[in-house]
């Protein structure tokens, strides 16, 4: 009966000029995935309680986008202007004890600065706010993405409170460490002692040489923003 449904239905999409039919399979009836696949229909992809296959009906290769292929990590460099020190963890599960900056994934949904905040907070206890994008990481074959690709995102974050109350379950250490030190010490990260002499820069030079700073801009689906993150130009001022 779901076969000859099936056949039925993808006639009249042909001739209705259809070039693509996705079929959303509950977890229930995942028997129908089988009778789909004698039809040509692929798995796209699958997220909580129900798949999701296609399949290309117009001309030549399929034109259909893949599903996401990229995880996105986020870290907070909380920098405290008064004295030059940000605050460092060392994780309880890796391997080598290094300093880095807080941070972990990004849920589906959430804006890069609050993800940087919110794990902020988890790892330390300390409370901050964004001020803005200092580097972006690309990695593929990730091992912890299960072999795609990760986008590694640090922030530049000032700090609202400076008491540290760390979890235990995912760090071994948390301190204020001196900018300078996270510089030159060789207990930490390649790129966490890079973004510590971009800091050090804009300490020294003033955070506009460095910060991506954010700006919400109407998209052009109506209702709906994105956030763009870029260099600020300096301020033109009209002399009369």
């Amino acid at each position: 009966m779901i076969l000859s449904f099936m056949l039925e239905s993808l006639v009249r999409w042909r001739a209705e000029g259809k070039v693509a039919v996705w079929l959303r399979v509950p977890i229930s009836l995942s028997r129908c995935a089988a009778a789909a696949s004698t039809h040509g229909f692929t798995f796209h992809h699958a997220k909580h309680d129900r798949a999701v296959l296609v399949l290309w009906l117009g001309e030549g290769e399929s034109q259909l986008p893949g599903f996401a292929t990229h995880q996105v990590g986020v870290a907070g460099a909380v920098v405290d202007e008064s004295n030059g020190k940000v605050l460092v963890v060392q994780d309880r599960n890796k391997t080598t004890n290094a300093w880095k900056f807080p941070g972990g994934l990004s849920d589906p949904g959430e804006n890069i600065g609050a993800t940087a905040v919110r794990e902020v907070f988890e790892e330390t206890g300390v409370r901050s706010e964004f001020r803005s994008l200092l580097s972006v990481r690309q990695q593929h074959n990730h091992p912890g993405a299960f072999g795609m690709s990760d986008m590694y995102m640090i922030c530049r974050l000032r700090p609202l409170t400076y008491d540290i109350n760390f979890c235990t379950r995912e760090c071994l250490r948390c301190e204020w460490l001196d900018l300078a030190e996270l510089t030159r010490t060789s207990d930490t990260t390649p790129i966490t002692a890079r973004i510590a002499r971009l800091l050090l820069h804009g300490l020294e030079r003033g955070f506009g040489e460095i910060d991506l700073s954010m700006e919400e801009i109407p998209a052009i689906y109506s209702g709906r923003f994105y956030q763009l993150y870029h260099r600020q130009l300096p301020s033109l001022v009209t002399h009369i």
